[in-house]
């Protein structure tokens, strides 16, 4: 059975980060990332324009997280609370034992390795503790750093998305070894 309760919270550790939960508290975090023109440079929808638009956003994802729709992180480095980005399963269905991976880094932060960490972190979440069969990621097809992130943990290529994407969205999976 997939597993989707996540109370309490599941605080994810790797050698340099901490994954912990989204706090209220995030807000001017979480609205100066998702207003970066960087940061927004490959997604669709993701810009906010207000800090009210932010906390909506935290209190749908609380709910989320509640409802076991979605889960996400906060990524922080160790022996600091100092937030790096987000990473995330959302779209769960129960039904197929799947969801889709979704992740951001502030720019000052890449190339350096943390995304991969922080993905692994949650791929394997995925698979031991949520008992998931396949993980599915989009990007945008011109996002060369997302593309080698995701071949590099294994994820391979679709020929056609699992769901209707924009024209410029190609679609990537990874299936569970495990049982």
């Amino acid at each position: 059975m997939l597993e989707t309760n996540f109370t309490p919270f599941p605080i994810l550790k790797t050698d340099r980060l901490i994954l912990r939960q989204l706090e209220t508290s995030d807000d001017k975090d979480i609205f100066s990332h998702r207003s970066d023109e960087k940061v927004n440079t490959y997604l669709e929808d993701f810009r906010h324009t207000s800090i009210e638009q932010t906390q909506a956003f935290i209190n749908r994802v609380q709910k989320e997280i509640t409802n076991g729709k979605t889960i996400l992180w906060v990524i922080t480095q160790k022996g600091h609370n100092k937030f790096l980005g987000t990473v995330c399963f959302w779209n769960i269905s129960k039904d197929e034992y799947k969801a889709e991976a979704g992740y951001t880094l502030d720019p000052i932060f890449h190339r350096m390795g943390y995304m991969n960490e922080a993905l692994k972190k949650i791929i394997n979440f995925g698979f031991t503790k949520m008992k998931l069969k396949t993980i599915e990621a989009y990007t945008h097809e011109n996002n060369e750093a997302s593309i080698k992130l995701l071949l590099k943990n294994n994820f391979k290529q679709e020929t056609i998305p699992k769901k209707e994407v924009g024209s410029d969205r190609i679609c990537f999976s990874l299936t569970s070894e495990i049982g």
